[in-house]
């Protein structure tokens, strides 16, 4: 487990020694988000009978924080070890392909969960929430952050320069995290659309943690959290073989 430690190490200090990039930078952002939203929409917005829509909007923020960071903690990390080349360093040392994939993961949901925690706690003054489900946030936050950093970690696998990985981000994590209701809850869509959206598993771990808060969701929080689970499940399966076959790290 010495192997496992140091690189864990190593992964959770790569982004807290720049901690005003990674942690502070998208806590910002939330809020920048949180007072425009807010201003425009809090007085002719309401999702949830007696839910402002400040409040319905602050869960959202925070598991978007959540998602996006620990994507970019994996990512990042391996992307720049390629262009760098101290990859090697890393995969000198006898480290299991499962060790690999639990340093890079766990390092992604402690950096995603700390950010969603910074976001959570300066939008939080702005409104007022209760915890319906404390269990359900706590599920969910780890869960989600757990899968976007299996999602970085295979994303930062595949790509061999910055743009390939700009490009994923781009095209397929910001699209599936900005149509996943986090402003908006989707029977406020046409019924096309509604359809569409049961097709992104971030609608689900946003609607599952939203649920934690206020005791109401789109969609059943158990059904949520079996379609969460399902995809991490595959993705975890996909990245642990991408690792196990050193495709594209031992070329």
């Amino acid at each position: 487990m010495t192997g496992f430690n140091t690189l864990f190490y190593k992964e959770v200090l790569r982004f807290w020694k720049v901690a005003t990039q990674t942690i502070t930078a998208p806590i910002m952002t939330a809020l920048l988000y949180l007072l425009i939203f807010g201003h425009v929409l809090d007085a002719h917005v309401q999702v949830y009978p007696g839910v402002r829509y400040t409040a319905f909007l602050v869960p959202g923020l925070v598991m978007m924080s959540v998602l996006q960071n620990a994507f970019a903690n994996s990512s990042s990390s391996l992307i720049q070890s390629k262009i760098t080349g101290n990859l090697v360093f890393v995969l000198l040392p006898p480290l299991s392909h499962w060790e690999l994939f639990g340093g890079y993961v766990l390092a992604a949901i402690l950096r995603g969960v700390t950010v969603g925690a910074g976001v959570f706690v300066v939008t939080v003054w702005f409104t007022d929430l209760h915890f319906e489900a404390p269990l359900w946030i706590a599920l969910f936050a780890l869960l989600g952050a757990a899968m976007l950093g299996t999602m970085g970690l295979i994303a930062g696998i595949w790509a061999e320069k910055f743009d390939q990985l700009a490009a994923f981000q781009n095209f397929l994590i910001m699209p599936a995290t900005f149509l996943s209701g986090v402003f908006y809850s989707i029977h406020s869509l046409p019924p096309f659309w509604q359809t569409v959206s049961h097709f992104n598993p971030f609608f689900y771990m946003i609607d599952g943690f939203r649920f934690g808060f206020f005791g109401k969701s789109d969609v059943a929080p158990l059904y949520s959290l079996a379609i969460v689970s399902v995809f991490f499940v595959l993705l975890s399966a996909i990245a642990v073989q991408m690792l196990k076959r050193g495709y594209k790290l031992r070329d």
